[in-house]
Formats: structure tokens, sequence, C-alpha cells
């Protein structure tokens, strides 16, 4: 990876199982991305709770990986976390480094959300949270701040995942709050993140 760009920037896209973290990659990515999705089973029905995406017919097993060019320079890569609990080991590994994340949400089960923000606080990684359109009742945004109990300062942006566009929205959304909590921080490691956050806002088609 360090052969095609100086600057390899990670973000991570979290969530409970189903939330459409693999379609967000899919959608933004201009490499065909890897995907660890495996079939699901009538076995794995007494393992992960289906009964709100019953369409659902294969799911994350590692992570999904995607990858937008910005410039010559720089790369940003995109790394989807499996949502099921029995993978949750792997997600501290994945923050590791990490830009920043985005929290994918249904709106349906936003219980399934807590714990990817509990998570992410804890780590004091910038996220955003990206409420993701499944067709459902639009819940009034202060009334999903107040289910999830967001900070503040935590932005919620709308999505449609299956969006190229709606996806890129939710990254730029990401990178300025990341840029934001950056520059607001007392710590000087942050200081050389700054003037690439810069050039990934300028850079990061709309």
């Amino acid at each position: 990876m360090r052969a095609s760009a100086d600057n390899g920037l990670k973000i991570v896209v979290v969530g409970g199982f189903g939330a459409g973290k693999t379609t967000l990659v899919r959608s933004v990515s201009e490499i065909r991305p890897l995907s660890t999705e495996e079939t699901m089973t009538r076995a794995g029905e007494s393992v992960d709770d289906v009964s709100a995406v019953r369409d659902k017919n294969a799911t994350t097993v590692a992570f999904d990986f995607g990858r937008v060019t910005l410039d010559a320079h720089n790369v940003l890569y995109l790394f989807g976390a499996p949502g099921q609990e029995r993978f949750w080991f792997l997600w501290d590994r994945l923050f590791a480094g990490a830009l920043g994340a985005v929290v994918l949400v249904d709106t349906r089960r936003l219980d399934d959300s807590w714990y990817a923000i509990d998570r992410l606080e804890r780590h004091g990684t910038p996220f955003v949270v990206a409420r993701n359109d499944f067709g459902g009742p639009d819940f009034a945004p202060q009334a999903v701040r107040d289910a999830l109990d967001l900070d503040p300062d935590v932005p919620l942006v709308h999505c449609d995942a299956r969006l190229r566009s709606s996806s890129k929205r939710v990254l730029i959304a990401l990178v300025e709050h990341a840029k934001h909590r950056y520059l607001h921080s007392r710590s000087r490691s942050y200081d050389g993140q700054v003037p690439v956050l810069d050039e990934l806002n300028k850079e990061l088609p709309r």
C-alpha cells in the first residue's frame, strides 16, 4: 500500500448486524471491495437475530475493505467491521490508527448501535452517526440523538448507503468532524494530522 501513496488514511465503518456497512463500502470504493461475506444458513438463525433483516442472505465474518484515491499522495482506506457480537473482539484492532469512524444505524433497531458508540468513545476516536435509509419511519433527528444519548458535538447525518453520492457525504461529514476535533485538541500529536485533513476535505469528491 505504501508503494501507491504517501499517506494512507483509515476510516472504519461500524454498526449493528444488517445496518448496511458492506453496502456503504461497496458504494463508495473505487476498487472492487475485498469482502469476507459468507452465506447465512438456517443454523445461524439460532445465533444471529434475523427477525428484522429477513432478506439478508450473507454476512461479514472478518471485515470489508475498500479504497478511495484522493490525489497522487493521499489514499483513503475503508474498513467495514462485522456487526455480530461474536466478532466484536476484532473492533479494537480495526480502530487502531483510524482517522475516525462511521456508525451506521438502522432506526428500527437503534439498540444495536450502543456498543459501537460506547467503544468509540472509550477509544477517543472521532465518529459520526449515519442513519441509513431503510424506508421505515423517519424519526426526528433529536429523537435519534436522545435514543442514542449522543454528545451534542457528534454529527448525525442521513444517508442511503446504496448511493455513492450519499456515502461520500457521510465521509465528508466525518472528515470535517475529525478536523474540528484535532484542531481543538490540546495534544500536539494531532498537529501533523491537520494539513492532511485539509487536503482530504478538499480532494474527497463531492
